[in-house]
């Protein structure tokens, strides 16, 4: 997005909207051809849930959460990557984007949604990509998922390849916490998994984000709690809005007749005060999350407030020290592709807690606690 037009939008005052998180039925594919399945009943859903919530305000933004297209056979499954990357990943823009941008025509809306994608530039992979498509079915905004569900999810990350994504986008917020600035807000994404460390939501506050797209997470961590006490704290720690959607009930291939909610639920709208203006606690079949969505009074607060608008207070000399030694290994992944679920285990996680220990950042529990 060119600085004129950026400075424009910032011109224009911003009404309030309200903002979808869908709730979809999702069926895990096998081929990309199947991905059409889900696609149709997307447009389904959006078309209930674009006319009954814009009986109030309009509705400016529709989120599709994390796995609506394709399931997350990759990780339940523990599926070859190479093999998923040839014949269930997709291209990025594409037939399945096109069907979306064509949606967001329909309605007048951005749609936000996900995808496991493959990258030219890394021939035999896929990512785990988010993008965003505005009203004129564009794609205005993609970002490159930086943590996965690490135990179980085969997607490559920019980490695990940093040379070469250093080589190729350098070494900015823009190369890993990317921000759109459109006429509804600043956008940006904060996948599933990511959500759970606070330093992405951070890195896409720092670059300006305003409305953000959460992804889901499963059960048991939703009925726990994990999910809304994240999903509030990322909100308010960096005053931003957060549209966290979680999927409905999921059949593990097209075919199946075994519905499972997976997830939980724990779909909701949250403001940059941390307060739950949209909520949908139940996912055990199809609908949707609602709430308004207020950037001007955002802006305000940020403009005005003396003390919980903490962005402008970091100290980050101070914080630079928490980061200084390396912890994840980075580069992983770029000349092999990512681990089954068994060889994860061996080759990081196990070695990670040793890491930690023989830091001395964790203390060693007690010989014969089998905890």
């Amino acid at each position: 997005m060119t600085m004129a037009r950026a400075l424009l939008y910032n011109r224009i005052m911003i009404q309030p909207y309200q903002a979808l998180g869908l709730v979809p039925t999702m069926r895990g594919i096998r081929s990309r051809a199947e991905i059409q399945v889900n696609l149709e009943h997307l447009s389904h859903l959006i078309k209930a849930a674009s006319w009954l919530s814009s009986l109030d305000l309009p509705v400016r933004l529709i989120c599709i959460p994390e796995g609506a297209l394709q399931g997350f056979n990759d990780e339940v499954l523990d599926l070859d990557h190479e093999d998923f990357a040839r014949e269930c990943a997709i291209d990025i823009p594409g037939p399945e984007t096109d069907y979306l941008g064509a949606l967001a025509r329909q309605w007048d809306a951005f749609i936000m949604a996900q995808a496991k994608a493959r990258h030219p530039e890394f021939p035999n992979r896929f990512f785990n990509v988010g993008f965003a498509l505005s009203p004129a079915g564009e794609i205005v905004l993609r970002h490159y998922k930086v943590v996965p569900l690490l135990p179980v999810e085969h997607s490559v990350t920019p980490h695990n390849v940093w040379d070469k994504w250093i080589e190729l986008y350098g070494r900015t917020l823009d190369a890993f916490y990317p921000v759109a600035d459109t006429e509804i807000g600043r956008l940006g994404f904060l996948m599933a998994n990511e959500g759970s460390y606070p330093e992405n939501a951070r890195g896409l506050a720092m670059n300006g984000a305003e409305v953000v797209y959460r992804g889901p997470y499963p059960h048991p961590h939703v009925g726990n709690g994990l999910f809304e006490i994240q999903n509030r704290a990322r909100a308010l720690d960096n005053n931003m809005y957060l549209i966290a959607c979680n999927v409905g009930t999921y059949y593990l291939h097209v075919d199946s007749d075994t519905p499972i909610d997976t997830f939980g639920g724990g779909s909701a709208v949250i403001d940059y005060r941390g307060q739950i203006v949209g909520r949908h606690d139940y996912s055990g079949g199809s609908s949707w999350v609602a709430g308004t969505v207020d950037v001007e009074a955002l802006r305000r607060f940020r403009a005005s407030a003396q003390w919980d608008n903490w962005a402008k207070d970091l100290t980050t000399e101070q914080y630079q020290l928490i980061y200084e030694q390396p912890v994840y290994p980075k580069n992983i992944y770029l000349d092999r592709a990512p681990y089954t679920h068994a060889e994860y285990r061996k080759e990081i996680i196990d070695k990670q807690v040793s890491l930690m220990h023989e830091r001395g950042v964790w203390a060693r529990p007690s010989e014969g606690n089998a905890g």
